[in-house]
Order: C-alpha cells, then structure tokens, then sequence
C-alpha cells in the first residue's frame, strides 16, 4: 500500500510517499510552492499540475490530505480551501480514493494528544520513521503525519 500525505496550502503544499511495510517506509517527500506574486488562479494550476505528477510518478493507492478544521483568517482558510479542491481534484481524476483528516485526527493518531503542537508531531515522526533527522520542509513533515494517520487508522492495509 503506498499513500501520499498532502498537507495543503497556497504558497507551499507539502507531499509525501509513505508505504506500509513491517515498519511504515517513508519513500519520497517535498513541497509544492508558488510565488506570491504569481496570479491566484496561477497558483491553484501550479499545485493542481504538480500534484498529478506526483500521482503519474509514484503511483499511490490512495490521497490523504488535512482537512480544514478551523480558521482564525477566513480570507486564508478560503484560500487554504480551494488548494485542497485542486488536490483533492488530482486524485480523483487519477481515479484513486481521497480521503481526509482532521489536524485533531492526525495529532491523536501520531501523538496520542489532540492539543500536541508541531514540535511534539515532528518529534513522533521521527522516532516512527527511525530518522536522526527532521523532515524538512515543515509542511513536508505535516504530509508524512497525515500518510502516518491513515496507515494507523487501517492497520488491515496491505
């Protein structure tokens, strides 16, 4: 089973290649930017083409991304909002399930506490992963916790 983890957003939109093995693998990772003078709907085609390449690349079984739970901005989690339809788009044109879940989900799933901050995640990912190392970018770690997420959330994949 190979999953791809998409943390979304507009100016950067984390991905990640995560595959259920004895212990989950983590395969490949990045981050999808745009350039905040680049025109709005510039932008969502940026993140909506190289999301299907990331899809013809690795070829995952199945697209989870972070769903908005809440916003303090409405202008940003409007913005936040449309990239995800992008991606969600991607996957479904890809004709693969896409499925999502809460920031409250994802830190329960990978930290066991459902107010745990981002250091608290990146720390857990490492210690799954078994890396030395943090994954960086940040929204690139934030992908690999939502791929993490559903690998635990059906531990029967295989």
């Amino acid at each position: 089973m190979k999953i791809l983890g998409i943390d979304p957003g507009l100016a950067a939109t984390g991905w990640a290649i995560v595959e259920k093995a004895k212990t989950p693998l983590l395969g490949d990772y990045g981050c999808i930017t745009t350039a905040k003078t680049a025109a709005f709907a510039s932008r969502l085609d940026a993140i909506f083409r190289k999301s299907q390449a990331i899809i013809r690349q690795y070829q995952p079984d199945v697209l989870v991304i972070e769903e908005l739970f809440f916003a303090k901005n409405s202008k940003t989690a409007i913005n936040v909002a449309q990239a995800m339809g992008v991606v969600k788009l991607a996957g479904q044109q890809a004709k693969i399930p896409v499925i999502g879940y809460t920031p409250l989900h994802i830190k329960i799933a990978i930290v066991g506490y459902g107010r745990a901050d981002k250091h608290q995640i990146e720390f857990m990912v490492k210690k799954i992963l078994h890396r030395q190392e943090s994954i960086k970018p940040n929204h690139a770690a934030d992908a690999v916790a939502v791929a993490l997420t559903h690998l635990f959330q059906n531990p029967q994949l295989k």
